[in-house]
Protein backbone atom coordinates (compact mmCIF):
# COMPACT_ATOMS: atom_id res chain seq x y z
CA UNK A 1 0.00 0.00 0.00
CA UNK A 2 2.53 2.48 1.14
CA UNK A 3 4.49 1.95 -2.27
CA UNK A 4 1.40 2.16 -4.17
CA UNK A 5 0.44 5.74 -2.90
CA UNK A 6 4.81 6.60 -3.13
CA UNK A 7 4.36 6.01 -6.99
CA UNK A 8 0.93 7.96 -7.02
CA UNK A 9 2.72 11.06 -5.28
CA UNK A 10 5.48 10.64 -7.73
CA UNK A 11 3.45 10.51 -10.52
CA UNK A 12 0.93 13.14 -9.79
CA UNK A 13 3.72 15.91 -9.07
CA UNK A 14 4.83 15.04 -12.40
CA UNK A 15 2.09 16.49 -13.61
CA UNK A 16 3.44 19.89 -12.82
CA UNK A 17 3.25 22.80 -14.96
CA UNK A 18 5.63 25.24 -14.89
CA UNK A 19 5.50 28.66 -16.62
CA UNK A 20 8.43 31.12 -16.12
CA UNK A 21 7.51 35.08 -16.97
CA UNK A 22 10.83 36.81 -15.97
CA UNK A 23 14.33 35.93 -14.86
CA UNK A 24 17.02 39.01 -14.21
CA UNK A 25 20.11 39.20 -12.52
CA UNK A 26 19.99 42.67 -10.58
CA UNK A 27 22.07 45.14 -8.38
CA UNK A 28 19.02 46.50 -6.29
CA UNK A 29 18.78 50.19 -5.17
CA UNK A 30 18.93 51.60 -1.66
CA UNK A 31 14.97 51.93 -2.08
CA UNK A 32 14.38 48.49 -2.87
CA UNK A 33 10.98 48.06 -0.32
CA UNK A 34 7.84 46.16 -0.04
CA UNK A 35 5.27 45.30 2.24
CA UNK A 36 2.55 42.57 2.81
CA UNK A 37 2.61 41.66 -0.89
CA UNK A 38 0.89 38.45 -1.78
CA UNK A 39 1.88 37.72 -5.30
CA UNK A 40 0.02 35.11 -7.43
CA UNK A 41 3.07 33.69 -8.53
CA UNK A 42 6.36 31.93 -7.20
CA UNK A 43 10.10 33.82 -6.86
CA UNK A 44 13.19 32.13 -6.74
CA UNK A 45 15.65 34.78 -5.23
CA UNK A 46 19.59 33.87 -5.40
CA UNK A 47 21.71 36.19 -3.66
CA UNK A 48 25.12 36.66 -4.61
CA UNK A 49 26.34 39.88 -2.47
CA UNK A 50 24.51 42.44 0.05
CA UNK A 51 22.73 42.75 2.88
CA UNK A 52 18.62 43.49 3.23
CA UNK A 53 16.02 41.17 4.59
CA UNK A 54 12.72 39.28 3.50
CA UNK A 55 9.52 38.74 5.56
CA UNK A 56 7.50 35.67 4.54
CA UNK A 57 4.60 35.30 6.04
CA UNK A 58 5.83 37.46 9.35
CA UNK A 59 8.64 35.41 9.46
CA UNK A 60 12.14 37.49 8.97
CA UNK A 61 14.96 36.50 7.25
CA UNK A 62 18.30 37.70 6.40
CA UNK A 63 19.48 36.16 3.29
CA UNK A 64 23.44 35.47 2.66
CA UNK A 65 25.27 35.00 -0.08
CA UNK A 66 24.79 31.71 -1.78
CA UNK A 67 21.21 31.26 -0.57
CA UNK A 68 18.44 30.25 -2.78
CA UNK A 69 15.17 31.18 -1.49
CA UNK A 70 11.83 30.16 -2.56
CA UNK A 71 8.81 32.64 -1.94
CA UNK A 72 5.62 30.79 -2.85
CA UNK A 73 3.07 32.64 -4.44
CA UNK A 74 0.25 33.73 -1.97
CA UNK A 75 2.52 34.42 1.12
CA UNK A 76 2.53 37.42 2.46
CA UNK A 77 6.06 39.00 1.49
CA UNK A 78 8.05 42.23 2.70
CA UNK A 79 11.21 42.92 2.08
CA UNK A 80 13.76 45.83 2.03
CA UNK A 81 17.77 47.04 2.62
CA UNK A 82 19.48 48.04 5.41
CA UNK A 83 22.40 49.61 4.06
CA UNK A 84 24.30 50.74 1.55
CA UNK A 85 25.87 47.44 0.42
CA UNK A 86 22.57 46.33 -1.27
CA UNK A 87 21.29 42.96 -2.50
CA UNK A 88 23.06 41.46 -6.10
CA UNK A 89 20.71 38.51 -6.93
CA UNK A 90 19.11 36.71 -10.00
CA UNK A 91 15.30 36.24 -9.95
CA UNK A 92 12.53 34.97 -11.41
CA UNK A 93 8.96 34.87 -11.27
CA UNK A 94 7.25 31.72 -12.23
CA UNK A 95 4.10 29.69 -11.85
CA UNK A 96 4.01 25.86 -11.04
CA UNK A 97 0.46 23.94 -11.23
CA UNK A 98 -1.11 20.73 -10.89
CA UNK A 99 -4.12 21.30 -12.31
CA UNK A 100 -5.39 24.35 -10.78
CA UNK A 101 -3.72 24.23 -7.57
CA UNK A 102 -0.15 25.64 -6.62
CA UNK A 103 2.29 22.93 -6.27
CA UNK A 104 3.04 24.41 -2.89
CA UNK A 105 -0.08 23.88 -1.85
CA UNK A 106 0.50 20.42 -2.55
CA UNK A 107 4.02 20.15 -0.79
CA UNK A 108 5.80 21.85 1.66
CA UNK A 109 9.45 22.93 0.41
CA UNK A 110 11.77 24.66 2.78
CA UNK A 111 11.98 28.75 2.56
CA UNK A 112 15.56 28.35 1.84
CA UNK A 113 18.51 26.35 1.01
CA UNK A 114 22.59 27.09 0.57
CA UNK A 115 23.62 25.90 -2.06
CA UNK A 116 26.90 23.91 -2.33
CA UNK A 117 27.69 24.41 -5.96
CA UNK A 118 27.41 28.27 -6.32
CA UNK A 119 29.27 28.53 -9.43
CA UNK A 120 26.71 25.69 -11.07
CA UNK A 121 23.91 27.47 -9.35
CA UNK A 122 24.99 30.82 -10.96
CA UNK A 123 25.77 29.39 -14.49
CA UNK A 124 22.14 27.85 -14.13
CA UNK A 125 20.85 31.47 -13.48
CA UNK A 126 22.77 33.36 -16.10
CA UNK A 127 20.66 30.74 -18.72
CA UNK A 128 17.23 31.45 -17.38
CA UNK A 129 18.02 34.94 -17.91
CA UNK A 130 19.03 34.09 -21.49
CA UNK A 131 16.17 31.49 -22.18
CA UNK A 132 13.61 34.11 -21.00
CA UNK A 133 14.57 37.09 -23.63
CA UNK A 134 14.91 34.46 -26.54
CA UNK A 135 12.57 34.07 -29.01
CA UNK A 136 13.75 30.32 -30.08
CA UNK A 137 10.99 27.46 -29.51
CA UNK A 138 13.09 25.25 -27.88
CA UNK A 139 14.11 27.90 -25.18
CA UNK A 140 10.49 27.04 -23.34
CA UNK A 141 11.94 23.60 -22.91
CA UNK A 142 15.17 24.68 -21.55
CA UNK A 143 13.72 27.41 -18.96
CA UNK A 144 11.58 25.01 -17.45
CA UNK A 145 14.29 22.69 -17.21
CA UNK A 146 16.09 24.56 -15.03
CA UNK A 147 12.75 25.89 -13.27
CA UNK A 148 12.60 22.00 -12.40
CA UNK A 149 15.83 21.57 -11.39
CA UNK A 150 15.66 24.17 -8.56
CA UNK A 151 12.75 23.20 -7.45
CA UNK A 152 13.97 19.43 -7.22
CA UNK A 153 16.87 20.75 -4.84
CA UNK A 154 14.12 21.80 -2.23
CA UNK A 155 12.46 18.85 -2.49
CA UNK A 156 16.03 16.72 -1.64
CA UNK A 157 16.83 19.77 1.01
CA UNK A 158 13.52 17.31 3.02
CA UNK A 159 15.55 14.17 4.30
CA UNK A 160 11.84 12.78 4.95
CA UNK A 161 9.04 12.54 1.87
CA UNK A 162 7.85 16.15 1.62
CA UNK A 163 4.60 15.93 3.26
CA UNK A 164 1.56 16.16 1.09
CA UNK A 165 -1.11 19.05 1.69
CA UNK A 166 -4.62 16.65 -0.23
CA UNK A 167 -6.30 13.78 0.71
CA UNK A 168 -7.26 11.53 -1.48
CA UNK A 169 -6.57 11.15 -5.59
CA UNK A 170 -10.77 10.77 -5.95
CA UNK A 171 -10.61 13.99 -3.87
CA UNK A 172 -7.86 15.57 -5.97
CA UNK A 173 -9.93 14.80 -9.29
CA UNK A 174 -13.14 16.26 -7.74
CA UNK A 175 -11.80 19.43 -6.60
CA UNK A 176 -9.75 20.12 -9.02
CA UNK A 177 -12.90 20.21 -11.28
CA UNK A 178 -14.74 22.77 -8.73
CA UNK A 179 -11.47 25.03 -8.92
CA UNK A 180 -11.62 25.03 -12.78
CA UNK A 181 -15.65 26.05 -12.63
CA UNK A 182 -14.97 28.79 -9.85
CA UNK A 183 -12.36 30.21 -12.18
CA UNK A 184 -14.25 29.77 -15.55
CA UNK A 185 -17.27 31.27 -13.39
CA UNK A 186 -16.07 34.48 -11.41
CA UNK A 187 -18.69 36.50 -12.24
CA UNK A 188 -21.66 34.56 -11.19
CA UNK A 189 -22.83 33.91 -8.08
CA UNK A 190 -20.84 30.39 -6.53
CA UNK A 191 -22.86 29.06 -3.52
CA UNK A 192 -21.09 26.35 -1.05
CA UNK A 193 -24.67 24.71 -2.05
CA UNK A 194 -24.16 24.78 -5.31
CA UNK A 195 -20.62 23.86 -5.64
CA UNK A 196 -21.20 20.45 -3.02
CA UNK A 197 -23.70 19.98 -5.52
CA UNK A 198 -21.89 19.02 -8.06
CA UNK A 199 -20.01 16.64 -6.58
CA UNK A 200 -22.73 14.88 -4.24
CA UNK A 201 -21.08 15.85 -1.41
CA UNK A 202 -23.06 17.45 1.68
CA UNK A 203 -21.54 21.04 2.00
CA UNK A 204 -20.16 20.11 5.64
CA UNK A 205 -18.08 17.24 3.61
CA UNK A 206 -17.21 19.86 1.09
CA UNK A 207 -15.93 22.58 3.06
CA UNK A 208 -13.74 20.34 4.84
CA UNK A 209 -12.22 18.61 1.57
CA UNK A 210 -12.00 21.84 0.07
CA UNK A 211 -9.61 23.44 2.37
CA UNK A 212 -8.16 20.29 2.85
CA UNK A 213 -6.82 20.93 -0.86
CA UNK A 214 -6.60 23.95 -1.27
CA UNK A 215 -5.70 25.76 2.28
CA UNK A 216 -8.89 27.99 1.97
CA UNK A 217 -12.48 27.73 2.65
CA UNK A 218 -14.61 28.15 -0.46
CA UNK A 219 -15.57 31.66 -0.10
CA UNK A 220 -12.23 32.74 0.72
CA UNK A 221 -10.94 31.22 -2.19
CA UNK A 222 -13.84 32.45 -4.39
CA UNK A 223 -12.78 36.10 -2.62
CA UNK A 224 -9.44 35.29 -3.54
CA UNK A 225 -9.38 34.28 -7.35
CA UNK A 226 -11.82 36.88 -8.09
CA UNK A 227 -8.92 39.47 -6.44
CA UNK A 228 -6.27 37.70 -8.33
CA UNK A 229 -8.04 38.05 -11.69
CA UNK A 230 -8.67 41.69 -10.65
CA UNK A 231 -5.13 42.10 -9.51
CA UNK A 232 -4.16 40.83 -13.03
CA UNK A 233 -6.89 42.98 -15.20
CA UNK A 234 -5.75 45.56 -13.78
CA UNK A 235 -2.22 45.64 -15.35
CA UNK A 236 -2.62 43.84 -18.17
CA UNK A 237 -5.82 45.17 -19.75
CA UNK A 238 -6.81 48.64 -20.03
CA UNK A 239 -10.48 47.57 -18.81
CA UNK A 240 -11.96 50.44 -16.42
CA UNK A 241 -12.46 49.63 -12.67
CA UNK A 242 -16.26 49.38 -13.21
CA UNK A 243 -15.77 46.76 -16.09
CA UNK A 244 -13.25 44.73 -13.86
CA UNK A 245 -15.79 44.80 -11.09
CA UNK A 246 -18.16 43.40 -13.17
CA UNK A 247 -16.44 40.66 -14.88
CA UNK A 248 -15.18 39.37 -10.95
CA UNK A 249 -19.08 39.71 -9.68
CA UNK A 250 -18.60 42.40 -7.94
CA UNK A 251 -20.27 45.88 -7.05
CA UNK A 252 -18.51 48.26 -7.98
CA UNK A 253 -18.10 50.46 -4.53
CA UNK A 254 -18.07 47.38 -2.31
CA UNK A 255 -15.08 45.79 -4.85
CA UNK A 256 -13.10 49.29 -4.73
CA UNK A 257 -13.52 49.12 -0.84
CA UNK A 258 -12.48 45.58 -0.29
CA UNK A 259 -9.50 46.29 -2.86
CA UNK A 260 -8.22 48.90 -0.87
CA UNK A 261 -8.43 47.14 1.98
CA UNK A 262 -6.07 43.83 0.96
CA UNK A 263 -3.84 46.25 -0.91
CA UNK A 264 -3.62 49.40 0.84
CA UNK A 265 -4.75 51.28 -2.46
CA UNK A 266 -7.62 51.94 -4.14
CA UNK A 267 -7.66 49.97 -8.16
CA UNK A 268 -6.60 52.64 -9.91
CA UNK A 269 -3.74 53.39 -7.25
CA UNK A 270 -2.60 50.26 -7.46
CA UNK A 271 -2.70 50.56 -11.42
CA UNK A 272 -0.48 53.12 -11.44
CA UNK A 273 1.71 52.04 -9.34
CA UNK A 274 2.27 48.83 -10.51
CA UNK A 275 2.63 50.57 -14.08
CA UNK A 276 5.14 53.09 -12.55
CA UNK A 277 7.33 49.83 -10.57
CA UNK A 278 7.50 47.79 -14.07
CA UNK A 279 8.28 50.99 -15.93
CA UNK A 280 11.14 51.91 -13.41
CA UNK A 281 12.41 48.15 -13.14
CA UNK A 282 12.95 47.98 -17.15
CA UNK A 283 14.91 51.21 -17.15
CA UNK A 284 17.07 49.99 -14.33
CA UNK A 285 17.49 46.59 -16.33
CA UNK A 286 18.67 48.65 -19.25
CA UNK A 287 21.00 50.54 -17.54
CA UNK A 288 22.87 46.92 -15.53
Amino acid sequence: MEMNRASFWKKYIGNTRLDLSIAEYTKVSSSWSGKNFKPHFNKFYYFLDGEGFICINGQRYHPKPGQLFLLPAGATQSFGTVKEHTYEKYWCHFTAKIGELHLLQVIEAPIFITVDDQQAVEHKFKNLVQYSKSEELYSEFLSQAILLELLSMFMKENQQQPEIQLVSAPSISKINKVLKFIDEHLAENLSVDYLSGMLNFHPNYFIKVFKNCTGYSPIQYINHQRFEKAEQMLVMSDLTVSQIADKIGMELTYFSRKFKEKTGFSPRAYREMIIKSTKEQTENNHVL
